[in-house]
């Protein structure tokens, strides 16, 4: 008889250490945890997300999916919203919501570390609900170091 899958054994209790980063579609580091994959998880899916320093994400969003982010270290601004035109910075010891389909865009700009996140999703599937938003990842040319202020926008709010 073959092994089965994890999604095919019986749910229960389980340890999981943190995968290899792998970089994802939407360019952020990700060390997979708890997910369909791992555990064999229904409505939920966890990993510890990194992102270097002076680097950004692709501008997407997570089709159906809330997620909710718990900042260990280092500080990330996000735009938001629509065409990206909010904006607010997480730090260390920080939680972050974003609400299923809305359009964001992680940076960080920090010169010196990375930004080290705890990121959980409703989506079981590592990356299934990315949605990449070309139009506007093109708001944001590279090098991210210019990201240091927001842009000026008379619709940024929440700035700290």
């Amino acid at each position: 008889m073959a092994d089965k899958t994890v999604t095919e054994m019986a749910p229960t209790c389980r340890v999981v250490r943190p995968g290899r980063d792998t970089n994802a579609k939407q360019q952020l580091l990700h060390a997979a945890g708890i997910s369909a994959d791992t555990v064999g998880a229904k409505g939920i899916h966890m990993q510890l997300v990194t992102i270097p320093a002076l680097a950004r994400a692709k501008a997407h969003k997570h089709e159906g999916h809330e997620t909710a982010i718990y900042m260990l270290s280092g500080k990330s601004g996000v735009w938001f919203g629509e065409e990206l035109e909010q904006h607010l910075f997480v730090s260390a010891g920080e939680f972050f919501y974003i609400p299923a389909n809305m359009p964001h865009l992680p940076y960080n700009p920090s010169e010196e570390g990375a930004c080290v996140a705890v990121v959980a999703r409703t989506d079981p599937h590592d990356e299934e609900s990315v949605v990449l938003l070309e139009d506007l990842d093109a708001l944001f040319p590279q090098p991210v170091g210019a990201y240091k202020l927001p842009r000026t926008s008379p619709k940024a709010s929440g700035e700290r």
